[in-house]
């Protein structure tokens, strides 16, 4: 790990991502990128540079993308992976993670968020404020679990899902990769093809 940290993205997701790491007090410096040439500084801390620049920076600084969308932090986290960048995890001192709980790198854990034992989250993944997830989940690559979902035993996400904000998943559900489950959604049965999922019992729109 080095001694400073380069976020890049400086808007809302990005604002807390720092605010995550300042939490952590383990970079001696926080600092942007962001392609908005008219953002010089976000939460107090400054934008030195666009999203294109992270080799410039890449021997002295830490780097994690701290944008929200799952096709772009995909995307970006591609790409620095080719430049042989490595990424941190960040995990907020309020989050309670379990025993046995592997986390990839480049995965943002929230405050209050729950992950239970012997879950895997994989590379890119935003685990959100409040979030839980209980034990033996398997959540893939570049997944979002937003604000007060709530993941049940035994389930499995497959990559670049968006599970909506106060979603819920029962135990022992299969959900497919690039699946996208609205707000307030309760999944009951696996979900095998890519789309929309909205309602309760949730049902692809």
């Amino acid at each position: 790990m080095k001694s400073k940290l380069l976020i890049i993205g400086a808007s809302g997701h990005g604002k807390v991502v720092a605010d995550i790491a300042l939490k952590m007090n383990e970079w001696n410096d926080v600092v942007f990128l962001d392609d908005d040439e008219s953002i010089k500084s976000s939460m107090g801390l400054e934008v030195i540079g666009r999203s294109n620049e992270t080799q410039k920076y890449a021997e002295n600084y830490d780097v994690i993308v701290g944008i929200g969308n799952n096709i772009a932090r995909e995307k970006i986290q591609n790409r620095l992976e080719n430049e042989g960048i490595s990424m941190p995890v960040l995990i907020h001192p309020h989050a309670v993670i379990g025993e046995q709980v592997e986390l990839s790198e480049g995965s943002i854990v929230m405050a209050g968020a729950v992950i239970n034992c012997c879950t895997k989250i994989g590379k890119g993944c935003i685990i959100n404020t409040g979030a839980t997830i209980d034990h033996d989940n398997l959540i893939g690559d570049f997944v979002h679990i937003s604000p007060g979902a709530h993941l049940a035993g035994t389930v499995n996400i497959g990559r670049g899902s968006w599970l909506g904000i106060g979603s819920v998943v029962v135990n022992n559900i299969n959900i497919t990769s690039y699946c996208t489950i609205g707000a307030g959604a309760v999944v009951i049965n696996d979900l095998t093809e890519a789309g929309t999922y909205v309602g309760v019992p949730a049902r692809r729109v």
